[in-house]
């Protein structure tokens, strides 16, 4: 009696969360992530539209003229953004999204001075949306120096504008806020030698810590248990 040859199916790769958020300075590689995982875990994309902000481009040539309309400006693109996710959510469509709401506050204190600040956290209170919260921000890190070479190699003329100093205190800005950030539990990786999207290994290495991950607050750095 001849035996049928045993066939194996690999397992569905189902998501370890319903909702993760990719976050880190500009540079840093959060859209190429988060597009890297929802084709391995077969979620849907939320990403950030920079490009949509008609003040963005001159934000970068002056900071100091610019900053109050980009950021509301960035304000109610998240009003759309949080209605979006709430939808999908709802759906019971797993997410993957780019960006963290809370951001906003990232670079409003960064880029306006305390009246300013002031007048965009009154207007942001009444138009913002509350988007629901990620079950887990993925906060990638890595130094000026690393973001300053991303970004001039992946040559976006309106990147190619933004200062050293500016992107200084961006980095030392996101490093502050997620220091005190509790909202969601946080893996902070440290991305300045991890490369997913030429490495496979490398996005092997960061899907197992994600999947594995149970605390809080973790850390990952390629080669070493932190």
């Amino acid at each position: 009696m001849s035996v049928p040859p045993l066939t194996v199916t690999a397992p569905q790769l189902r998501p370890p969360h319903r909702y993760i958020s990719i976050e880190g300075p500009i540079g840093v590689g959060k859209t190429t992530l988060a597009t890297l995982l929802t084709e391995r875990w077969s979620m849907r994309t939320l990403f950030e539209r920079p490009q949509d902000n008609p003040f963005l481009e001159r934000f970068y040539r002056d900071t100091t003229r610019h900053a109050l309309a980009t950021q509301l400006s960035f304000a109610l693109q998240r009003v759309t953004q949080a209605r979006e996710a709430m939808n999908l959510l709802a759906g019971n469509t797993p997410l993957i999204a780019d960006f963290l709401a809370q951001k906003s506050e990232i670079f409003a204190r960064l880029t306006l001075p305390d009246d300013e600040f002031q007048l965009y956290k009154d207007i942001a209170s009444r138009i913002e949306t509350n988007g629901p919260a990620p079950d887990l921000v993925v906060y990638l890190q890595a130094s000026p120096e690393v973001l300053f070479s991303r970004i001039q190699k992946r040559a976006m003329p309106m990147e190619l504008q933004i200062s050293d100093s500016y992107l200084r205190a961006l980095s030392d800005a996101y490093n502050e806020f997620f220091y005190h950030f509790d909202a969601a539990p946080v893996l902070t990786v440290n991305a300045e030698h991890l490369n997913p999207l030429t490495s496979e290994d490398d996005l092997t290495l960061l899907v197992e810590r994600i999947e594995s991950m149970r605390g809080r607050k973790e850390f990952f750095v390629k080669g070493v248990s932190v």
